[in-house]
């Protein structure tokens, strides 16, 4: 969205493969819309270095110009200050997946003889494990959010009780329609990626929360609406969709986290995401009702859970463990 008083900047026309290949990926995979925007931003990112370096378009790009601007991009993202490269490291590496992907299909189609990016190498990338927080910084996040007694801070404290005890991505949260609320507040319908329907259970606290937030539900909803936003279960007379966006949700746990006295860093939807997954985990569920829960389609994903809790064992022995002070050993 552009700034206020300045106009929208204009997308770039890509050469026409960009379009096919991203209809592909809607049409065959089932892709998001998420999903296909951010190919389209790396792509384009791509189409306009070519563009201006060496007059090429994307179609007909070499072996070395992608390489060239593969290293380009690792350069120009370290030199910002991210994290000591890793980032740029997890970007060289995700444009270089998108271009694999684009040019394979392009061979697929008969629209180019080779695929310039088979000699490439990715980058290599060490396992950065997700950020997560404590059950007590989740529940002081909770009842801090519960404190002013408003229709708002009801609001929030349905969105954390909910996504805490589904472990939700924050667009299924907040595009949540009313037909998703089960009998008695005790699951959900949710449609996740790729049109994958699951269903997830939702713990005492969270029905509350949900019962609760119901009774004011229409202090959200406009007067004049036709009927756009009551569609919703979290609707927003502000919003352009008609429901509270994933960006004002972040910003007001960004709020509630100074509030809590929790680093504001380490806060945000899809954290809380990862802490319902590891403190299951942790007391003792099935890896594979998590990756039911979590929708996701491959359960080396969940998997990653595994290795948090695994790290967290780790330190807890080296910090409580008295030999790992004394340094003594058998």
């Amino acid at each position: 969205m552009a700034r206020p008083g300045r106009p929208a900047m204009p997308k770039p026309d890509l050469h026409p493969t960009v379009d096919g290949f991203l209809d592909m990926l809607t049409a065959e995979r089932g892709a998001a819309k998420n999903t296909r925007d951010a190919y389209w931003r790396d792509l384009a990112d791509v189409s306009l270095y070519l563009r201006k370096t060496f007059s090429v378009e994307i179609i007909d790009a070499t072996t070395d110009q992608l390489k060239s601007y593969l290293k380009n991009l690792a350069e120009k993202t370290h030199t910002k200050g991210t994290n000591t490269g890793k980032i740029a490291v997890r970007t060289v590496a995700r444009r270089l997946s998108a271009l694999r992907q684009f040019y394979r299909f392009l061979v697929s189609e008969e629209k180019r003889q080779d695929d310039p990016t088979t000699t490439i190498d990715s980058p290599k990338q060490t396992r950065t494990l997700p950020k997560t927080l404590s059950e007590e910084e989740v529940n002081r996040l909770i009842e801090t959010a519960g404190q002013a007694g408003t229709p708002e801070s009801v609001r929030l404290v349905c969105l954390l009780e909910m996504l805490y005890a589904t472990g939700l991505r924050v667009s299924e949260l907040v595009g949540l329609p009313m037909s998703a609320i089960g009998d008695n507040n005790q699951f959900l319908m949710v449609a996740g990626k790729a049109g994958r329907e699951r269903m997830v259970p939702l713990s005492d606290p969270a029905q509350k929360a949900i019962q609760g937030y119901l009774n004011i539900r229409k202090r959200f909803i406009g007067a004049d609406d036709d009927g756009r936003q009551a569609q919703w279960l979290f609707p927003s007379r502000t919003s352009v969709v008609g429901h509270l966006t994933r960006q004002r949700f972040a910003q007001l746990l960004k709020d509630l986290a100074r509030e809590a006295e929790v680093d504001e860093d380490r806060v945000s939807p899809h954290v809380l995401r990862h802490a319902f997954a590891t403190h299951l985990l942790s007391n003792g569920a099935d890896l594979r009702s998590v990756q039911k829960m979590l929708g996701h389609a491959d359960i080396a994903t969940t998997q990653i859970y595994t290795h948090m809790l695994d790290e967290k064992k780790k330190k807890t022995v080296e910090e409580k463990h008295p030999l790992s002070k004394t340094g003594t050993n058998g």
